[in-house]
């Protein structure tokens, strides 16, 4: 099993192809598309049977990681502003992210309308051979994303405090 793509729902599409290109260096796929509600292509089809009837279109663009995970970008014409997150509901909450410009992401991150959710964290603080930390962050629109400085199983194949 590979990880292929994530889905986001954003509020404003062009604020977020700005932050997810500049702010954490993803790629343009497919830029800013819009999807109307219809029966009569394949893609409609699909999207009715995904969103339901009635869901009146949305915008889509589709992104890419340097190691090729797609990230979905949907912009729904009938939307919140903000995500709300909600620990008690089960469901994904976040993604994560790695990279080896740490404090770069997250200074680009608050730049482009992000913000920082707590303290950069050290797995192994009592080990400077071990220098892998993270952090909690979210996009503009309050969706949570984390960042790792080491890959996930440099990060967990041995005990942390």
């Amino acid at each position: 099993m590979k990880m292929n793509h994530v889905g986001i729902m954003v509020g404003d599409m062009n604020k977020a192809v700005e932050f997810y290109t500049n702010a954490l260096g993803l790629k343009v796929v497919m830029g800013n598309t819009k999807v109307e509600e219809e029966r009569e292509t394949a893609i409609g089809r699909m999207c009715v049977a995904v969103f339901g009837e009635g869901f009146k279109g949305f915008n889509i663009a589709h992104l890419v990681t340097t190691d090729g995970i797609g990230i979905e970008l949907f912009e729904m014409k009938e939307r919140a502003e903000r995500h709300e997150v909600d620990f008690s509901r089960i469901g994904i909450f976040h993604f994560c992210l790695q990279t080896e410009d740490f404090d770069g992401v997250i200074e680009r991150t608050e730049k482009f309308g992000g913000k920082v959710r707590m303290d950069i964290m050290r797995y192994h603080p009592e080990d400077n051979n071990k220098p892998a930390k993270m952090v909690y962050l979210e996009d503009p629109f309050g969706n949570l994303f984390e960042l790792y400085s080491h890959t996930y199983e440099e990060t967990y194949s041995s005990d942390y405090e």
